[in-house]
């Protein structure tokens, strides 16, 4: 994958998503809040650059589905999304996050 400010999309993603999402969280909305309240704008920018990077690679959508499983302790069908489509909800919520921010 690219790179972007000496920024490893695929690492960056795996930190994000295994650092944030785990069994230890209160929910997934939640940990995403912390998430955004700890961050800094410049911060979320480089990591929507890094998800959509992602999510727009030429890489299968079992391929993208099967990195974010092994990455984010999330159940996916409780919360009734396919880990594509949460990831892609993940970016909106960030977008909105660094309006304002």
């Amino acid at each position: 994958m690219q790179e972007f400010f000496n920024v490893n999309i695929e690492d960056e993603l795996s930190n994000f998503l295994g650092g944030n999402f785990h069994q230890d969280i209160e929910s997934p909305e939640q940990a995403l809040q912390d998430y955004i309240d700890r961050q800094s704008k410049d911060w979320i920018q480089i990591l929507i650059y890094c998800a959509e990077s992602f999510l727009n690679s030429n890489l299968s959508d079992n391929e993208k589905e099967e990195f974010i499983e092994s990455n984010a302790e999330i159940y996916f069908p409780a919360i009734e999304l396919k880990p594509i489509e949460w990831l892609n909800n993940v970016v909106e919520q960030l977008k909105k996050a660094v309006i304002t921010k």
